[in-house]
Order: C-alpha cells, then sequence, then structure tokens
C-alpha cells in the first residue's frame, strides 16, 4: 500500500508532466518578417499569432500580443537585417513574451545580424555580435534558432542553447538538379573554405579559393584563385551577399581562368548598395539564395529557395524535444 505522501506526490508529479506536454506553440512574427513566417506558421500547420505593434508619432516602438501566451511555448520570428529597428522591436517582443508569463520564449532569427564583427580585429572596436547576444539573454530569451552564422563559433557567446540550420538543406538538392559535370565549389575568401569544403565533400568534387585583400569594408584591393578551375563549372559558396563586390570579383577571376560557367550559393541576401547592378553585370549564370531576407525587387540572376518548411520542422522538434540533428546534410 502507497502511503497517503507517496500518492499525493505522484498526483502533483503527473499533473505537472501534463502541464508540460499540454503547452502549446504559439509563433509570432516580427513587422519586418511577416513574409517569411506567415510560410513557417503554414508549413507548422498553425495559425500565426496575433500581435500588434504600436508606433509613437517619434518612431518609438510598443509591441502587444493580442492573445494569451501564459505557458505557451512561444517562437519569435524575426530576422536582423537593416534597419536597426528590427533588432529593437524583436527585444521588445521577448520582453512582452516574458511579462505575459509565456512558459519558453525562442528566437527565430533566420538571418543574425551583426555577425560579421565577431572578434577584435583591430584596435578600439566593438564586438557586435556578442553585444547581440548579451542584449537577447538580459531580455529573457531561452533558445535561439538561426541560420548560417558568419562564424559557427557565434554560439559560444550565448548562454543558452543555439540550433544552427544549415542552408545546404536548400541548396544540396538546388545543386544536383543542376546536374553539372566536372564540379568544383569556390570560397570566395579565406574565412568562407569550411563552407565550400563541406559541399565538396557532399558531391565529392575539387575546391579552390579566392585569397582577397580588402582596402576598407565594402572594397577589394586584390584577388587571386587558389586552385584549377579550368573546364570546370565552378559554384561559389558563401553566407552573405552584400554589394556583391566580393561574389562578382572572384566569378570574374574564375572564369579568366578558364571555367566553364561560374554560379553561386549565398544564404542570406542582403543586396544593398550597388549589388543589383554588380550582379547583372557579372559573369555569373545564377545565384540561389534563401528567403532569410526579402528581395529589393526580383532579378532574373537570383534564384530564391524557401526556408520555411526547415524552420517549422526545427520548430516542431524543438517543442517536442527530438533531435534536430537529421534535418542537417551530412558532410563527413
Amino acid at each position: 500500500m502507497y502511503s497517503v505522501g507517496a500518492l499525493l506526490i505522484l498526483f502533483y508529479s503527473i499533473t505537472y508532466l501534463d502541464k508540460i506536454t499540454m503547452a502549446s506553440v504559439k509563433i509570432f512574427s516580427g513587422s519586418e518578417s511577416l513574409y517569411l513566417s506567415e510560410s513557417i506558421a503554414k508549413s507548422y500547420g498553425k495559425p500565426l499569432g496575433k500581435m500588434t505593434l504600436q508606433r509613437f508619432s517619434d518612431g518609438e516602438m510598443s509591441p502587444f500580443f493580442e492573445e494569451s501566451v501564459r505557458g505557451s511555448d512561444v517562437f519569435l520570428v524575426q530576422s536582423t537585417f537593416p534597419p536597426a529597428d528590427n533588432l529593437m522591436e524583436l527585444i521588445l517582443m521577448i520582453d512582452a513574451a516574458r511579462r505575459a508569463s509565456a512558459k519558453y520564449v525562442t528566437v527565430v532569427m533566420p538571418y543574425f545580424g551583426y555577425a560579421r564583427q565577431d572578434r577584435k580585429d583591430k584596435p578600439r572596436v566593438a564586438i557586435a555580435a556578442k553585444v547581440v547576444a548579451n542584449l537577447l539573454s538580459s531580455v529573457g530569451a531561452d533558445r535561439l534558432m538561426t541560420c548560417d552564422l558568419h562564424a559557427g563559433q557565434i554560439q559560444g557567446f550565448f548562454d543558452f542553447p543555439v540550433d544552427h540550420l544549415n542552408g545546404s538543406a536548400v541548396f544540396v538538392p538546388y545543386v544536383e538538379s543542376l546536374k553539372l559535370d566536372n564540379l568544383v565549389f569556390a570560397a570566395p575568401d579565406v574565412g568562407g573554405v569550411g563552407r565550400a569544403r563541406s559541399y565538396a565533400k557532399m558531391f565529392n568534387a575539387d575546391m579552390v579559393v579566392c585569397d582577397k585583400h580588402r582596402k576598407r569594408a565594402n572594397e577589394i584591393a586584390s584577388m587571386q584563385v587558389i586552385g584549377d578551375v579550368e573546364g570546370a563549372n565552378v559554384i561559389l559558396v558563401d553566407d552573405i551577399i552584400d554589394t556583391g563586390g566580393t561574389i562578382c570579383r572572384a566569378a570574374q577571376i574564375i572564369k579568366d581562368k578558364g571555367a566553364l560557367s561560374v554560379r553561386a550559393v549565398c544564404t542570406h541576401p542582403l543586396l544593398s548598395g550597388k549589388a543589383y547592378e554588380n550582379i547583372e553585370n557579372s559573369v555569373l549564370e545564377e545565384i540561389a539564395v534563401t528567403n532569410t531576407i526579402p528581395l529589393r525587387r526580383p532579378s532574373d540572376r537570383l534564384k530564391v529557395m524557401d526556408v520555411a518548411q526547415l524552420f517549422a520542422t526545427a520548430i516542431r522538434r524543438v517543442h517536442e524535444y527530438e533531435s534536430i540533428s537529421s534535418l542537417f546534410i551530412d558532410s563527413n
């Protein structure tokens, strides 16, 4: 026979476990990532949560949820591409969810901005990636879900779990569909060698590196190709395409070295400045990008790959305490 105390402990334990399993998933979107959030919610099978962003006449923001999030697993979708208001809006959303008694707050940040400033590479500079990590921690985020960080070690800036999804999940099927012979992958700079090498392993292909020297941000002084590309179909691999200067310069040099064709896969299409002009005047046949950032305008040279299903699957597995390792394409 069980004692009264043991039975009470068993009852409360079962009640507590029921509350854990009954926690509902609620997905909300920041104002600038609504286009992607709607697709993620549809892929997940739930309607997007209702929230409103109030703006004062001076531009100050005040987001609030129009439905209860008490005891829910809340997923807040917002990339932090320019303008900087996107990051501030996300921070306020996290704080609002935490103050509304959400059980668990996961930040779904398809594009993690400020990631290029991940180390002190010269005196008297900020490490912006760490600053953003501190901000997310300070307002009560429990988890981060993102895609193709500029540098994988940025995960170490966080004191909570980071689900670092990989754009290869959508890019590998795209490359396979091209059915190219004599395939060679190229890193547009030394920092991208790891990404290019992983694709080369997946396809059992060769790899080359474009070694560049910058005068200043977004301005290349010189570049050279390390490796043989003659007679090859080359695919440049990068995480970000900003002004397009590096990718387009690398493509031209590779083409001049005898490549049959040059394409690129770049996860985050920032496409600032003269990016569209640079791309359209380049030798690149096509650039595959994802919709982590919306295109400012369409282009025949840009092919957009949808990552909504990837994030929806990751959200489901995180909520159900399942492994997400199967979402990654193994390059070993």
